[in-house]
């Protein structure tokens, strides 16, 4: 697989018109890439999920350069119907469509060609392959005092024609003071064995508000991994929520850093899964100043013989006075085969706080499935209405609710 990398790294140099200075930062990420690999389960961060090994399984002669030059054709109808939003279209990889039609356009600025980061600050192999192999870097920036008055759609689309091929997106978002975002991820993907590595970078200044939705829930047999750098000042909050359903395999993993007094992030998940499927979230939360608050929630629901995986730490710096931390997780196992692991972590340095974790699984109750029937429901009605209820409590969380109530449409939960 190294010497295919190297092949399709010069193809990528060759055929496309980086300038001078990101050259010298694609081909030092890439020496990194190649002096680390792919990650495997000798890393701690990557012991229940071993995705060289995960790759190799599963993706066939996989090829690192995709070209980008030519067009795709945008299925419109995968659209999100109901549902009035913006939208940035990528399909195989190619931004296909920039549109903010609710908006005041002075207040929005979308740029490309981005010069690259000379080194990642976090020492991940699979940011060095992104930064080395992404032909388009944007940045969106939302101006000061704005809110966007529809929700932001990021639609994820691969088709039929893309075969064991690497994708890597990046996008890097603003919000400047007191303003806000409601960005929803949409995965939708007819592609085959593809492995695809997204990196999102947040920025929430001063007083501002983002409320992010990853939504995998569309079946597809490619590879994921998608990391999100958060960064948050005063008084910022950061609502995420992950629906992870659909693909064979995918990692979310989010790092959050509260750099300013009164930030708060709140992460909420939900695992779906069945056949061989096998997703993980890891969640570093970073409080590293006095009165920062987080939340984080992830339950699952796992069938035949799926696999779920959350890695869930609180950090809280000797500077962290006042942090309130918490973090639950939870998993019902409806086959024996099913696999639920869980990591949760406190590394702690202050001395005033408030912080807690846990974590629990396990079959479904059947003196509570014995009680719903005794009530007039069958043995499977009974089974559905306590899963969706499992589920519901965090899908409560949601604080919009337009967009709740399309997350329970996705989820088949009543509204």
């Amino acid at each position: 697989m190294e010497e295919q990398l190297k092949i399709d790294f010069e193809k990528l140099l060759e055929k496309s018109n980086f300038s001078k200075k990101n050259v010298e930062i694609k081909r030092e990420n890439f020496e990194n890439f190649i002096e680390k690999g792919f990650p495997n389960r000798k890393e701690e961060n990557w012991k229940f999920s071993d995705i060289n090994q995960i790759i190799s399984k599963n993706i066939k002669n996989l090829s690192f350069y995709n070209d980008l030059s030519k067009p795709n054709k945008i299925d419109k109808s995968i659209f999100i119907d109901g549902l009035e939003h913006n939208k940035l279209v990528f399909v195989n990889g190619r931004i296909e469509k920039i549109e903010f039609d609710y908006e005041e356009k002075n207040k929005i600025e979308m740029l490309d060609d981005l010069v690259l980061e000379k080194s990642n600050k976090i020492n991940n192999s699979l940011l060095f392959l992104n930064n080395a192999f992404v032909s388009k870097y944007f940045k969106l920036i939302v101006k000061k005092n704005y809110s966007l008055k529809k929700p932001l759609i990021i639609y994820n689309i691969t088709n039929k024609d893309l075969i064991s091929k690497n994708i890597n997106l990046k996008l890097d978002i603003l919000l400047e003071e007191n303003s806000s975002l409601k960005l929803i991820e949409f995965s939708n993907d007819k592609s085959i064995t593809n492995f695809i590595n997204m990196n999102y970078n947040f920025d929430i200044q001063n007083n501002s508000v983002l409320k992010n939705y990853k939504i995998d829930n569309n079946s597809n047999n490619n590879v994921k991994y998608s990391f999100s750098n958060i960064n948050q000042d005063s008084n910022s909050v950061a609502e995420i929520f992950l629906l992870s359903s659909g693909s064979e395999f995918i990692k979310n993993e989010i790092n959050c850093s509260l750099n300013g007094k009164y930030a708060s992030a709140f992460v909420n998940g939900v695992f779906i899964l069945d056949k061989t499927k096998h997703h993980e979230i890891k969640t570093n939360i970073n409080h590293l100043v006095e009165n920062t608050k987080s939340y984080q929630l992830i339950k699952g629901v796992l069938e035949a013989t799926s696999k779920a995986v959350y890695q869930g730490k609180i950090f809280v710096d000797s500077k962290a006075q006042k942090t309130d931390g918490y973090q639950l997780s939870k998993a019902i196992l409806l086959n024996e085969d099913t696999e639920f692991n869980a990591k949760p972590e406190l590394e702690i340095y202050a001395d005033d706080v408030k912080c807690s974790h846990g974590s629990a699984s396990g079959s479904l109750n059947e003196d509570s499935i014995f009680y719903l029937m005794t009530r007039g429901l069958n043995y499977q009605e009974a089974k559905k209405l306590l899963i969706n209820g499992f589920l519901l409590d965090v899908v409560e969380k949601i604080t919009d609710p337009e967009i709740k109530n399309l997350i329970k449409t996705f989820m088949s939960l009543k509204q």
